[in-house]
């Protein structure tokens, strides 16, 4: 099975059914086959084939989904960016892929001028939205999506590509250098797929709301994973105004809702009794765990909902959930193995270790994807040699530990980890004590230089309300933690920076 095989499939099965709201547009699954049919001709007669990388610089946008499909089925391979990145970011990841067409929206159709002089393995542009057309005019190499819709035919084109082939580049933040492109191959894709929609359980008639941007994986595995099983996705722009995508999930009578921790956040400030959200099934969690306070008090006020807390990195998209029984046992796990894969914890010298010891979780199965891209020695750090001959496991760079029934708790990062006193201090551990206090509402924890203790654990918070002194947060702090791990320095700040994806970024804060 390829990727595009998901629209196909659930065109031919459902033709009319609705399976995108999205810009107050209802588009069925058989007209987003015929766009994306249209644009793929489109892009084949610019010579885009098999293989060749097609940048996608856009917002969360009925253009966007069709340009996803529109590019597998000219047998090439999306590389989603976000449409924040600024033009020297972007310019990098096209040179990097060497990107032969990139699909954009019209406003940014100046900044692409700049973006094509610097690829010169660009040739082709589409533009997209409002005055389109206009700005395609007298720019050599664009089309106007519009235009491409009028002009090229709704028929299929025929498959060129095998499961072993590239589906997409989906390059990292690059927080510790520049971006790398993760390989993912169709397998790897359909298997991932596959595998969540089997621990969610989705049916047909699901109905997800994403305000996950599409450049990151999570966000595009809800539109992936949507259109596989045949749902209805209501594809919003961002969470920049809760009350309104609150009641788009009361009026599209949405079953899922996919968020990360700083939406829950957000979400338990809010006064929620003027929103009807009786139809949510279930919400799923990833980016960072959810802390277990915050868990426990969606659930008081929202026990019908089921939540699915998951872990995950790019590198292999989902790795590990939380079967929902176990959310009100063990509510700061992160779980088990997604179904069909399998996971253990090493040590610095490759040892497997047991349950209550903390190391390194390393992951195999079908969803390891297929490494960087023209990063052979980025690739070769990551993905290692596995238990049979010829295969590669992946090394996550993360620490856990695990409990005597198997289930994995998320530490932190291998280079986060604070050596104070010469004790190692996990920073999500004292993250989970910092969000049980009233009206915290976010919490970060990092180590910074100390001439005495090597370092000191130093605490970042946003709180609600003015009613939380240093002085409280430490008390809560040393009836709760062991001595070494209690913060040295609290610092209150009205925000913290955050990642294109919402994740805290604590490179900012270090």
């Amino acid at each position: 099975m390829l990727v595009q095989d998901f629209l196909h499939a659930s065109a031919e099965r459902s033709p009319d059914k609705v399976a995108l709201v999205c810009d107050n547009q209802r588009l069925t699954y058989a007209q987003i086959d015929a766009m994306a049919n249209r644009l793929a001709h489109a892009l084949r007669d610019r010579g885009v084939g098999r293989g060749d990388r097609v940048g996608l610089y856009l917002n969360n946008t009925v253009e966007a989904v069709v340009s996803i499909f529109a590019t597998l089925k000219a047998g090439g391979v999306f590389v989603f960016i976000n449409h924040t990145t600024k033009q020297d970011k972007l310019a990098y990841i096209l040179n990097n892929c060497e990107a032969v067409a990139l699909i954009t929206d019209a406003r940014k159709a100046g900044m692409s001028d700049g973006v094509a002089a610097e690829v010169p393995s660009l040739r082709t542009r589409v533009l997209c939205g409002k005055n389109a057309g206009t700005a395609a005019e007298g720019r050599a190499g664009c089309l106007a999506f519009d235009a491409v819709q009028a002009g090229y035919p709704a028929e299929r084109p025929p498959q060129v590509n095998v499961d072993l082939d590239l589906a997409c580049l989906i390059y990292t933040s690059g927080s510790t250098g520049d971006p790398k492109g993760v390989m993912s191959d169709h397998s790897n894709v359909v298997f991932a797929a596959g595998s969540i929609i089997q621990y969610l359980e989705n049916v047909e008639d699901d109905i997800v709301l994403s305000v996950i941007p599409l450049s990151f994986d999570y966000g595009l595995y809800q539109l992936l994973m949507v259109f596989k099983f045949g749902g209805t996705l209501v594809l919003e722009k961002g969470f920049t105004y809760p009350a309104a995508v609150l009641k788009l999930i009361e009026q599209e009578r949405a079953t899922g809702f996919p968020i990360v921790p700083t939406i829950m956040a957000m979400l338990l400030q809010m006064d929620l009794s003027a929103f009807d959200l009786s139809s949510l099934r279930y919400i799923s969690n990833t980016a960072a765990a959810l802390p277990p306070s915050h868990i426990q008090e969606f659930r008081r006020k929202f026990p019908w909902v089921t939540i699915v807390s998951m872990y995950g990195l790019t590198e292999t998209k989902r790795t590990l959930y939380l079967p929902p029984d176990q959310i009100d046992v063990r509510p700061g796990s992160v779980g088990i193995a997604i179904p069909g894969t399998e996971v253990w914890l090493e040590d610095e010298n490759g040892q497997r270790l047991g349950p209550g010891e903390i190391g390194e979780l390393v992951i195999r199965g079908r969803h390891v994807m297929r490494g960087y891209w023209n990063a052979p020695e980025a690739t070769a750090e990551r993905y290692r040699p596995g238990p049979l001959p010829g295969e590669r496991v992946c090394y996550s760079g993360d620490l856990f530990r695990m409990d005597d029934e198997g289930y994995l708790y998320f530490l932190g990062r291998k280079d986060d980890i604070i050596k104070s006193r010469g004790e190692k201090v996990a920073p999500k551990e004292v993250e989970n004590i910092l969000y049980q206090i009233p009206n915290v509402v976010e919490a970060a924890v990092v180590g910074v230089p100390d001439p005495i203790l090597g370092e000191a654990v130093k605490a970042f918070v946003v709180i609600q309300g003015n009613h939380l002194t240093e002085k409280d947060v430490l008390a809560h702090c040393r009836a709760h933690l062991e001595d070494y791990m209690i913060p040295k320095v609290v610092e209150f700040r009205e925000e913290l920076p955050k990642t294109s994806s919402g994740k805290i970024k604590k490179t900012g804060l270090k």
